[in-house]
Order: C-alpha cells, then structure tokens, then sequence
C-alpha cells in the first residue's frame, strides 16, 4: 500500500508540477556540501510554493546511535499554512524535518506533494555528502596516522616532516615520507605520491610504504631499490602508479645519493639560507615495470638542510612547473636553518596551508657533533 501510494504521489507530481520539479532537480544539490544542500532547499521552497522554510538536521554522528526505524514527522493537513514532512529517502531513517510556513494562501496538496519532493531530492543529496565525508575522514585519520609514524633514522640526522591535506572538502591524497635506519651510520630518505586521492589512494600509498622498507633493508643503493620496488609493484597490477625520491645519505662521507622514480628534484638549503635545486635523472613513476632509473651524487656541506617535497608544495594551477620550481629556489631563509625552520619557512612562505593539493615535506640535515 505505502508503495502504491508513492508511485501515485509521483504521478501527481509528474502531471501537475512537471516545470517546478525541474526546478528543483536543477537547483538542490548542485554540490556535495551538506549546509549548501540545505540553503538551496530552503531558496527553492522559498519560491515554489512560497512560504517560509526551515530545517533541522540530525546530526551526523547521531545516525550510528538512533534507533533503526524512525517514524516519519506527520505532515499537518494541506488546509493549514503550515506544512512539516521529513527530510527522507523514501522508507529511510529521516535525517531531519522540513517546515513550510506562510500566513495565507493556505497550501494545497500541491504544494505538499511538492514539499515531499524536494525534501526527498535534498535528502539523496545529503546522504550522499554525508557518506562521503565519512570516507574523507576515514582516509585523512589514515593518512595522518601513517605519515606520522616514519621509521627512525640514525641519531646522526636531524629530521622534520609535515603533512598538509588540500582542505576539508578534497579528498586526501596518497602523499607520504620516509626513513629508514640503513648500516654504518647511513638513513634513507623517502618522499612519494600516490596518484589519484580518496581512500584508495591512502591505502596504496601504505603499500608502497610497507615493500619499501622491505626493499631498503637489503641496503641496497637507491637506483637499485627503485627497480625492485617497481618491479614488485608492476606484478601486483592493482596498485595505482606513483612517483617516489630516494635519498641516502651518508654523514661520515658528507654525500647525497639520490634516485628518482617521476618525482620533483629536492633542494639543499645552504648555511647562508639560499636554496638550490638538484639536478639528477628522472625515471618513470613506479608501477610501470618500465625501470630505468639512475642514482646521482653530490656533497653535502656542514649546515647544509636537504628538503624533500611533494609536488603540492610548488605546482599551481596554470603554472608552469618550472616557473614553480624556480619560486621555491629563490626563496632566502635567514642564516643557518634547520629542518624544522626550513620547514616552517617553506610552508608558510609558499602558501602551502592553502594549496590545491595535499603536501608532503622532509627536511634533514646531519647532525653536528660536539667538539672533544
């Protein structure tokens, strides 16, 4: 019976109210933000069929613990100047009420039909956004937890790291670093992105992470851990592709050995706070089995602070990325910077907490012993 009655309902709208439904098909839920949802329902009924609206939502977090079957607010009859109908997807628990007042004319059942449907248009919408940002915010608790927890290089170095997610409304992405803890005195540093965003990515990007420090503590050199790494991905042929940046870093020779998998060149800032990007060969993002990668070394000075990015620190849009890379060259920090003012310098002089993308930072620099 109630399904006969809906259909019947739906009939009644097609054949009466055939212009104000396509109104509201075109105007609620233009986006997958829960409050603009409610704005553009409360526009619409403001006009069709006039009156005013009001809302009220259950919250959210209130859907886990309310009871499995909610009984849908009654609707007062159409002769009154007030109509109140639940903000559901047919049968569904409601997640909220919709209000329609006006002193005169009265509503008619029009006006009702047309109530019930909008509010069940804006409820689609808002069920939609709500089980999206449970997924948002399942990837960015797992993003943060990962990216927060990186191994334990040698006590030699000292080492800064950020993550920054594009805002609360972008998916999160598959941005990560690394350390690890290599022999005589050696730590590898890591830096990648996952493509794509969502919690697809997030849990990629904690595979890549996992077989890298698989593959790294063979000790092998960073061009040759690229290969395996690529390699072992390529067989999988589930995971999505990624760009990667190794660095190993060895402090009782005072070098830099890096590889690069598709990834941005990193910059050294020198004791005199000028930056400088390096110049190394790029091979192609891991996932490929392409391989092809190549190691470079330079040295690497008393005071000099390696920083190692993602490419959401640099690239804007409509940018070109070398015009990007060479803002961040030209950045001059104050003297003797270590990675944490590095760091800081860096993100807040490139706008990074407002970036299009999510950003990943690694800074390190070796650790000065004390004399004697």
């Amino acid at each position: 019976m109630a399904e006969s009655a809906e259909r019947a309902e739906r009939g009644a709208v097609e054949r009466r109210l055939p212009a104000a439904l396509e109104t509201a098909i075109g105007r609620i839920g233009t986006t997958l933000d829960e409050a603009m949802t409610c704005r553009e329902l409360i526009a619409f009924l403001a006009r069709h069929p006039g009156g005013t609206a009001t809302i009220e939502l259950t919250p959210a977090k209130g859907e886990r613990t309310a009871p499995a079957a909610t009984p849908p607010a009654p609707a007062a009859p159409p002769a009154l100047p007030t109509l109140t109908v639940p903000l559901a997807v047919d049968r569904e628990r409601p997640l909220g009420a919709v209000t329609l007042t006006r002193a005169a004319p009265p509503y008619t059942d029009d006006d009702l039909v047309l109530l019930r449907q909008a509010a069940r248009l804006a409820a689609r919408h808002i069920r939609h956004a709500r089980r999206l940002a449970a997924t948002e915010d399942v990837a960015l608790h797992l993003q943060r937890a990962l990216v927060a927890e990186p191994g334990r290089p040698h006590p030699n170095l000292e080492i800064a790291g950020r993550y920054l997610p594009a805002g609360p409304r972008t998916l999160v992405g598959g941005d990560w670093f690394e350390t690890v803890r290599l022999h005589f005195g050696r730590s590898l540093l890591v830096v990648g992105d996952v493509m794509g965003h969502g919690l697809e990515a997030a849990v990629d990007m904690n595979a890549y992470r996992s077989a890298l420090r698989e593959v790294a503590a063979t000790d092998l050199p960073p061009h040759r851990v690229l290969r395996h790494l690529d390699a072992v991905v390529a067989e999988d042929g589930a995971r999505r592709p990624a760009t990667c940046l190794l660095v190993r870093v060895d402090p009782g020779r005072g070098t830099a050995t890096f590889a690069s998998a598709g990834h941005l060149p990193p910059a050294v800032f020198g004791p005199d706070g000028s930056a400088e990007l390096v110049e190394l060969p790029v091979g192609p993002p891991l996932g490929t089995g392409v391989g092809g990668y190549e190691p470079a070394t330079r040295a690497l000075g008393q005071g000099d602070t390696l920083l190692l990015f993602t490419d959401g620190l640099v690239e804007r849009r409509g940018e070109d990325i070398d015009a990007s890379l060479a803002r961040l060259a030209g950045l001059r920090l104050p003297p003797e910077p270590g990675p944490e003012q590095v760091v800081d310098e860096v993100l807040g002089r490139l706008d990074a907490h407002h970036a299009e993308d999510d950003v990943a930072v690694l800074a390190a620099r070796v650790r000065v012993r004390p004399a004697g």
